[in-house]
């Protein structure tokens, strides 16, 4: 069964959710993780692979677009069918992907906005109903 962590930031800036979804993709590579991070369209999927080329300074994450054949440990999906991706999706859309279930781990990223706390607060409740081993992590900022 897919475990479920939530990382709530204390920032209220949406880009610094992004952000912190590049470091955790980094930190799962680092350990020998596919990682899937899932967006709603092609422009957010730019945005965030120019974002894990510049992060950080002193790292480089390599990724790819999903496309067909590529078989990258960290690809940027925009609903595609995940393929043979099962490690950590991080979830950066609007939406749950219907194939969550298909990962170990399923990464929700909370910023102090509205929107996004409704969103997770609904998220939690969905995945508690249904059974899945959830935990809540608080993030500090830097």
């Amino acid at each position: 069964m897919t475990r479920i962590d939530f990382y709530v930031l204390s920032s209220d800036q949406p880009h610094q959710g992004d952000v912190f979804a590049c470091r955790l993709a980094e930190k799962a590579f680092r350990a020998g993780m596919r990682v899937l991070l899932a967006v709603d369209d092609r422009t957010r999927a730019g945005q965030l692979d120019e974002l894990l080329w510049t992060f950080r300074e002193d790292s480089f994450l390599p990724h790819a677009p999903q496309a067909g054949e590529q078989h990258a440990a960290v690809e940027i999906n925009c609903g595609e069918d995940p393929g043979l991706h099962h490690g950590l999706l991080i979830n950066l859309c609007t939406e749950i992907p219907a194939w969550f279930s298909r990962f170990e781990r399923l990464a929700e990223i909370v910023v102090q906005q509205p929107e996004s706390l409704a969103r997770s607060r609904s998220r939690f409740s969905h995945f508690r109903d249904r059974g899945y081993p959830l935990q809540s992590h608080r993030i500090g900022s830097n």
